[in-house]
């Protein structure tokens, strides 16, 4: 690796209420996660849920999962839905669940506010290398691998796998797995498809409301979803977990073992490289802009707003111009808090449309992002 190249590490903080991991480029904060002890995510898991309620108007069902508020499952979320029919349509919600039906479906947003789960019967099992799709028969590859070539290769693998097991199901390739021979894919296709006759079992001998599958803990999902070839090294401040993290290393990822450190100095894990200042600054409210301006982030269920200020920047030749220049400083902030900004049980995801608009009232702009895309945080599920 070279001087130039990225160094990346992660850290992991346990104490008995939460699990947090950092990772850092150059010394620079990330991304964090976090996990509470009294209530780890939803996100990923699989359950055998009842249709309690139909509702055609809205083309949805509201499932009973055995949360305190019923899960929703909207009718593009079923896999027969994709099976259109003879007009082109898709069918109706009725003549795709009914209520009193017992219905395998996983967890796709965490409840928020007055909102129940959002759920989807497209279940989806992750592993290092490879996401099996069951109710699904094509091969996907991970956006970030770009090069055609390697593209076309990997899907040959995964397609060759897939039916050497003569398993009809799909899967996504990570990125991970770029460069990978067949014999990682193979494997990750094999343990998949046994967890999914896991998944199957339980939900025909299981009753209502049974979790039928729960993702790995934190610390193990930071192995087998963050690590790659750029990580140098991995800090774990508790012992337990660190022994946890070396028999699963040991047994799954063998070559990741050797960046695995337990870190047992006083000072907090945390404290270096001032990760709990940015964690703090990245949840502020107040945004402060080189020039005397700040932004204001108000979140809602249904969207975000940004106010722009100009604060105490006056500006040297006209209104017009200071506005400008403000709003062009808070773009490039917006970047950067959009670049690392996370939740404290999610990561931020970026949003891939948003509509603004924009009205001046005396010396501040709002700009309302309207796209519930756009800062919707997603609470850790299998990174793809």
């Amino acid at each position: 690796m070279t001087d130039e190249s990225v160094k990346e590490e992660i850290l992991i903080n346990v104490t008995p209420s939460e699990v947090r991991a950092a990772l850092l480029e150059n010394g620079v904060l990330q991304e964090v996660y976090i996990e509470r002890a009294v209530r780890r995510g939803l996100n990923s898991n699989i359950y055998k849920g009842r249709v309690l309620r139909v509702l055609p108007g809205m083309q949805a069902a509201f499932v009973d999962i055995g949360l305190e508020r019923t899960a929703f499952l909207h009718a593009s979320d079923i896999a027969a839905s994709r099976v259109e029919n003879g007009s082109g349509e898709a069918p109706n919600i009725r003549d795709l669940v009914r209520e009193g039906d017992d219905i395998m479906v996983q967890v796709v947003k965490d409840p928020l506010g007055n909102k129940g789960a959002r759920l989807t019967t497209f279940i989806t099992l992750p592993s290092r290398h490879v996401v099996l799709l069951p109710y699904s028969d094509a091969v996907g590859i991970s956006a970030r691998i770009e090069d055609e070539d390697e593209r076309e290769r990997l899907r040959v693998l995964a397609e060759e796998a897939l039916a050497e097991r003569g398993l009809s199901c799909g899967a996504i390739v990570r990125t991970v797995a770029e460069g990978m021979s067949k014999e990682p894919l193979a494997a990750d296709i094999a343990y998949t498809a046994r967890l999914w006759e896991v998944v199957k079992e339980r939900y025909s001998n299981g009753h209502v409301e049974k979790l039928l599958h729960e993702d790995l803990s934190l610390p193990l999902r930071v192995l087998r979803d963050m690590v790659t070839t750029d990580i140098e090294r991995i800090l774990v401040d508790s012992e337990e977990d660190f022994r946890v993290m070396q028999e699963f290393a040991e047994t799954y990822l063998p070559h990741v073992d050797p960046a695995l450190e337990l870190y047992q100095r006083r000072r907090p894990i945390f404290d270096l490289h001032g990760i709990e200042d940015e964690i703090r600054k990245s949840l502020d409210r107040d945004i402060p802009l080189k020039s005397g301006g700040y932004l204001i982030f108000d979140q809602t269920e249904a969207m975000t707003t940004v106010d722009i200020n100009t604060g105490a920047y006056v500006g040297h030749r006209n209104l017009e111009e200071t506005i400008y220049r403000t709003n062009l400083e808070a773009a490039f902030a917006f970047e950067t808090w959009a670049a690392s900004s996370s939740s404290t049980l999610s990561t931020w995801k970026r949003p891939s449309i948003a509509t603004m608009s924009c009205r001046c009232s005396s010396n501040r702009w709002r700009v309302t992002m309207r796209a519930t895309r756009l800062c919707r945080f997603r609470r850790w599920g299998s990174l793809r």
